[in-house]
This record gives C-alpha cells, structure tokens and sequence, in this order.
C-alpha cells in the first residue's frame, strides 16, 4: 500500500519495529485529533492550517516545520482542501542510540514553552524537503547503516531549525541550582497531558517533587526560585491551570472529572474554570450541563 493514503497512526508497527517512519504528506491529508501521539514528529507542510498545541494556536498560511513532543498533545486543522509536505515520525528509543540525542530532545523545539512551528521562505522550503527526500530514499534501500543516516538527517532538520531559533532561547545548564531546577521542570511536564479520567495527576505540591527527586523541599525551592524567579508551587500551579483550560477547550469531561483528573476539589477547579472561561470565552453549555452537584 502506498505509504501516502496511511494515517500516521498505522505506523505504529513500523515505529515498534524500527524506531522510525519518513513518508510524504498525502495531497488530501486529513487533520489530527487533539491528543497525546506515541512518537516525536517534524513535518514540512504548505497549505493553511490551524495547529492546537498544548492551550495555545498558531494559524498559517505559509510553508511550516512543525515540531512534535510526543509528551504534549497537539490538534491540526486543515484549512484548504490540498495539502503537500513530507513527515518523519521517531520513537525516543530510535534517537538516542545516538549520542546526540539529548541535546535535540531538550532543544526548545520540542518544549512546550518553545517554539514548535516555524515559517519557512521558498530557499529553506526547498533545502529542507531535500533532507526529507533523502530520508525517505534511504528508508526504503538496503544500505546497513541506514538508521544512523536517518538519525543524521534528523539531527540536520534540528539544527537548520535552531539556526532560526534565537540563541538566547537555548537553556544552559552550568550549575547544580540549574540541573535541579531543569530536571524538577521536566519531571512537571512528563506528567502531562492528563488524558483519562483513571490516571489523575500524581505530582501536585512542591514537597511531592521534593520526595520523587530525593532533595530537601527548601533545597529545590531556592533553585528554582534562582534560576527562573518564580516559586515552585508556581509553576505547578500555571501547569496545572493550563492543563485545566486545554482540557476544558478540547475534551467532552465535566467540571467533576477535570477537577479528580487534576488532583483539585471540586469547587475549586468550578472557580478556576469560571475565571478561565470568563477570560478566554469558551463557555460550553453542553459541559455545564453535565456538572455534578457541589
């Protein structure tokens, strides 16, 4: 079967088997569902769509590289009726036989604070969907150490992206209040996203960190309020919030299950949600139908 009239989710077996898939965006691609995918994604795409990454949009109409976190749920639109482009799906596994891999997997490319999407002009168009020509020549010849060219090719696609990306955006971790505070901010964000009401949220308080990193909670308070300004509970507080409102905009729960899912009480998460929805106007009569009773 051509691989063009696949959906990226019957690739799974490919990826099981060999850690990776290039193909060419079909010329009638549908979007994607708002969820968590199983694998990371850089795509190279024309055409005009709206991505839904985490609780933010980008709309375009130019040619994009997306950037996908397999740990951050995104959501495509398409807008115009055709579509053209090439796409690489890689397991974590795949990547890092390489010795590369970390700095590409905590590049902000693929953070959710970073930037994902990124507009190309006809000269980068051009350069990158040669990259993704070759991969694919390459996936499908009997060269021996073909996965390590397509880790190289992969690794070529970062970097071109990281020379638009501005430097001052790079994290470097120098000291030990950094490495803590870059490892408490990851452990935050594994958690996430919450995407069945039977696996709620683990991590909620400053001192749950604390005891999962085995470091003393005024230890990991001070560096983290050091090194990003802001107080622990802060940022688990903003994530969680922020998790609140993509849930809220993107799944059918209720006030009740979103408030179990994240560890709130009830009345709690309906006040949160009220100013939420009073800010962004998403009110849904359909999810305030089904609350449950305080």
């Amino acid at each position: 079967m051509d691989n063009k009239s696949l959906p990226a989710s019957d690739f799974n077996t490919d990826l099981k088997l060999k850690g990776f898939k290039v193909y060419e965006v079909d010329s009638k691609a549908s979007g994607h569902n708002y969820s968590r995918k199983d694998f990371y994604k850089i795509s190279l795409t024309s055409g005009k769509y709206i991505f839904h990454y985490a609780d933010r949009s980008f709309e375009t109409n130019e040619p994009i590289l997306f950037f996908a976190n397999p740990r951050i749920p995104y959501s495509c639109e398409i807008i115009t009726p055709t579509v053209d482009g090439y796409a690489c799906l890689f397991t974590e596994d795949f990547l890092k036989l390489s010795d590369r891999s970390e700095s590409f997997l905590q590049s902000p490319l693929f953070k959710i604070g970073g930037t994902p999407i990124f507009k190309l002009n006809k000269e980068q168009k051009d350069a990158i969907g040669n990259i993704f020509q070759k991969m694919i020549a390459d996936q499908d010849s009997s060269y021996a150490f073909k996965d390590e060219l397509i880790r190289n090719y992969i690794g070529l696609i970062v970097h071109e992206a990281l020379k638009m990306q501005p430097s001052e955006n790079l994290s470097k971790h120098s000291n030990a209040a950094e490495r803590i505070t870059s490892v408490f901010l990851e452990l935050l964000e594994r958690q996430f996203p919450i995407e069945n009401t039977e696996r709620p949220l683990e991590l909620k308080t400053a001192q749950d960190f604390a005891k999962n990193l085995s470091v003393h909670i005024n230890y990991l308070n001070s560096s983290v309020k050091e090194v990003t300004g802001k107080p622990t509970t802060t940022h688990i507080a903003e994530r969680i919030i922020s998790e609140a409102k993509a849930l809220l905009q993107h799944t059918d729960w209720n006030i009740a299950e979103i408030a179990y899912a994240l560890g709130f009480e009830y009345r709690t998460l309906r006040s949160i949600i009220s100013w939420l929805i009073y800010q962004s106007q998403t009110y849904s009569p359909r999810r305030d139908a089904r609350q449950q009773p305080a």
